[in-house]
C-alpha cells in the first residue's frame, strides 16, 4: 500500500490553551454585499502561525494518508486517501468551502484517545474533498464514524457562498468509534457566533433542511445519564457541555458583544454572561443592520469597547488604558479568587481570517479569505484568493518556528511590532492604527476592479487567472509585510527612551540642523492616576506638606 507525506500543517505547536478561538458567521441576506461570511481566530499559547496550502490531487486506490494531531505534530495513524482532493489554501478550497472551528471541550470522559481524526486534521482533509457545506458536514461525521474522533467537543462552523452552519460534535468514550453530534443552519437573515462553549441547545427534528444530527445524539445522552427528560426537551449543550461560570463569562461573552454589536436589547443576557443563571443566548439573532466585509473584520478586534465589560477604563488596564490581560485568566490574591476577561481580539493568536463566500462570481474569484497572523487588532487582513496555489514567501514558515525568529517571516514582525505596541497601548497604538487602516481600506478599493478583470479570464484563460490571483495575493501580503518592516523602524525611533517625536504627514520634524528637537514627554493616562491618587493618598503630593 503507498503512502503520501502528510503535509506539515504547523510545526512545533504547543497544546491548544483553554477558552481559545473565536468564530463570527454572517448569513448572506445579512450583510451588505450578498456574500456569507465566517471568521475564525486561532488563538493558543506559542502556536506558529502560517498559511497552509494542498494542493488538489488524484490518488491511486489503496493510497493513504498519515494522520498527525494539528496542535501536537502526535503521529495517529493513517486513514484511505480519496480518489480526488482539491486545492485548499487555509481554510478554504476551490469551492468557495470554508471551515473553522472553537473547543468547547465538553465532558472529558467522552474523548477517545483511540481515535485517529483530531478536529484540525479533520477540517483540512474534509476541505479537500467537500464542495459545499452540507457535503463537508457528511464527510465530517462520515470520516469519524469510520475512524473514530480524537478530539474534545468541537463546534465548527461550515460555509459555502449559499449556507452556513453549526456543527457540534463529541466522542463517545475510550475506544468507541464515532461521534454524537448536530448541525443547524443559520438562517440568511441572521448573524452567528461560538466561542469556546457549545451553543447548540434545542434541535428541530423534522427539518433536515436546517437541522442534522447523529441518530443518537439523545439516545446516547440517556444511556450515559446526561439527559432523562422528554425528547422535545432536549439541548444538545446542556447534555454534552454544561455551562458553568467561566464558560459564560470568557466565551459566551465573547458571543454576546458581537449580537450586542447589532442587535438592541442584549442586556437582558448580561446576567447569563455574568454567571447568575443558565437562560442562555439564541444560536443566532437577525441584525437591525447589514453587515459589511469591514464590520466583521473590525469586529475581530473587539474588546468589549463601550459596554459594561470594557476592558480599557480602569486600573488593571494600567498607565497606557490598555484593553488586554496579560496574566492568568484566573487567580487567587489573599485567599480570595478572581478573573480577567477575555475578549474575541486576544494577543495569543496565531493566525485569524475573514472567509468572504459569493455566489454571483466564479469560485476561484468569488472565495477570499482575509488572512493575517498574529493578534487581528495587530495586524494587517490581505486577500488570500481561493483559486490562488501558492502561499506568499512571508506567510510561509520558511525555517522559521515558534522557537526561531525570521526577519522574512510575517507571523515574527506582526509579533515584534504588537510587542512594542502592547506595553504603551494608547501611546503608540493611534501609529499601527493609521498604517494598518490604509493598508485595508486600499485593499478593499482595489477589489471590485481587480475582481472584474479576474472574472473575465474565468471562461477564456484560466491558468492565467490562476497566475494573476497568485500574483495578487503575494503582492497583497508581501506590501503589508514590507509596510510592518517599515512601521517597527519607525516606531522604536519615535518612542524611543518614552518620548514622542514629533510627526508631520509621516515624517520626523526637524529643525534647521536636520535634528528632531521638537518632542513630548507624554503623562500617563488620566483615568490610571487618578486610581493611583486614591491607592497612595499624599503621597506623591508636590510639594510634600509640611508637618506642624
Amino acid at each position: 500500500m503507498k503512502k503520501i507525506a502528510l503535509i506539515s500543517l504547523f510545526l512545533a505547536l504547543g497544546a491548544t490553551a483553554s477558552f481559545a478561538c473565536t468564530n463570527l458567521i454572517v448569513g448572506k441576506k445579512a450583510s451588505t454585499d450578498g456574500s456569507v461570511f465566517i471568521t475564525y481566530s486561532a488563538d493558543s499559547y506559542c502556536m506558529f502561525g502560517q498559511l497552509v496550502h494542498f494542493p488538489a490531487g488524484k490518488w491511486a486506490n489503496g493510497t493513504m494518508l498519515p494522520i498527525h494531531e494539528w496542535d501536537t505534530g502526535k503521529y495517529l495513524g493513517e486513514i484511505e486517501q480519496a480518489p480526488e482532493t482539491y486545492n485548499v489554501i487555509g481554510n478554504i478550497n476551490e469551492y468557495q468551502v470554508s471551515i473553522a472551528e472553537t473547543t468547547f471541550g465538553g465532558r472529558p470522559e467522552l474523548v477517545d484517545t483511540t481515535g485517529i481524526l483530531d478536529y484540525g486534521s479533520l477540517i483540512y482533509i474534509t476541505l479537500q474533498r467537500s464542495r459545499t457545506a452540507r457535503e463537508a458536514i457528511e464527510v465530517m461525521t462520515d470520516l469519524v464514524k469510520e475512524y473514530g474522533y480524537y478530539s474534545s467537543g468541537e463546534s465548527f462552523s461550515i460555509a459555502d457562498p449559499e449556507e452556513a452552519w453549526i456543527l457540534e460534535m463529541i466522542g463517545k468514550g475510550p475506544g468507541v468509534k464515532g461521534a454524537v453530534w448536530a448541525a443547524v443552519r443559520i438562517p440568511d437573515d441572521c448573524i452567528s457566533a461560538h466561542a469556546n462553549q457549545s451553543r447548540i441547545r434545542q434541535l428541530t427534528f423534522d427539518d433536515k433542511d436546517n437541522c442534522l444530527f447523529s441518530p443518537d445524539v439523545i439516545s446516547f445522552a440517556r444511556e450515559k445519564g446526561y439527559f432523562n427528560g422528554k425528547n422535545s426537551e432536549f439541548s444538545f449543550s446542556e447534555a454534552y457541555a454544561p455551562a458553568d461560570f467561566s464558560t459564560a463569562r470568557f466565551c459566551e461573552g465573547r458571543v454576546w458583544s458581537f449580537f450586542n454589536r447589532y442587535v438592541s436589547g442584549m442586556d437582558q443576557y448580561l446576567p447569563y454572561v455574568n454567571g447568575e443563571n443558565n437562560d442562555g443566548m439564541p444560536l443566532y439573532v437577525k441584525p437591525e443592520r447589514k453587515l459589511s466585509l469591514e464590520d466583521v473584520r473590525d469586529m475581530m478586534r473587539d474588546h468589549y469597547e463601550g459596554t459594561p465589560l470594557d476592558m480599557s477604563n480602569d486600573v488593571v488596564a494600567g498607565p497606557y488604558s490598555s484593553p488586554y490581560r496579560f496574566p492568568l485568566l484566573e487567580f487567587e490574591v489573599n485567599g480570595k479568587k478572581y478573573f480577567n476577561d477575555r475578549p474575541i481580539s486576544t494577543y495569543q493568536t496565531a493566525f485569524s481570517f475573514v472567509s468572504q463566500l459569493r455566489a454571483w462570481l466564479p469560485d476561484a474569484v468569488g472565495g477570499v479569505i482575509w488572512f493575517t497572523l498574529d493578534d487581528a487588532n495587530m495586524s494587517v487582513f490581505t486577500p488570500v484568493y481561493c483559486g490562488a496555489d501558492e502561499v506568499p514567501a512571508c506567510y510561509a514558515a520558511n525555517g522559521a518556528s515558534d522557537t526561531r525568529f525570521s526577519w522574512d517571516n510575517a507571523y515574527w514582525i506582526y509579533n515584534w511590532v504588537a510587542n512594542m505596541v502592547y506595553p504603551r497601548y494608547s501611546l503608540m497604538f493611534g501609529d499601527l492604527k493609521e498604517v494598518r487602516d490604509r493598508l485595508e481600506k486600499t485593499y478593499v478599493t482595489v477589489q471590485p476592479g481587480f475582481e472584474r478583470v479576474a472574472a473575465a479570464l474565468y471562461d477564456t484563460d484560466k491558468e492565467a487567472l490562476k497566475e494573476l490571483l497568485n500574483s495578487y495575493t503575494t503582492s497583497a501580503a508581501q506590501t503589508a509585510f514590507q509596510s510592518w518592516k517599515e512601521l517597527a523602524e519607525f516606531l522604536i525611533v519615535r518612542y524611543n527612551d518614552n518620548v514622542k517625536k514629533e510627526v508631520k504627514d509621516g515624517k520626523f520634524v526637524l529643525n534647521a540642523n536636520g535634528r528632531c528637537n521638537s518632542f513630548e514627554r507624554p503623562a500617563y493616562d488620566k483615568q490610571f492616576m487618578e486610581q493611583v491618587i486614591k491607592l497612595t493618598g499624599d503621597r506623591y503630593v508636590y510639594p510634600q506638606p509640611t508637618e506642624k
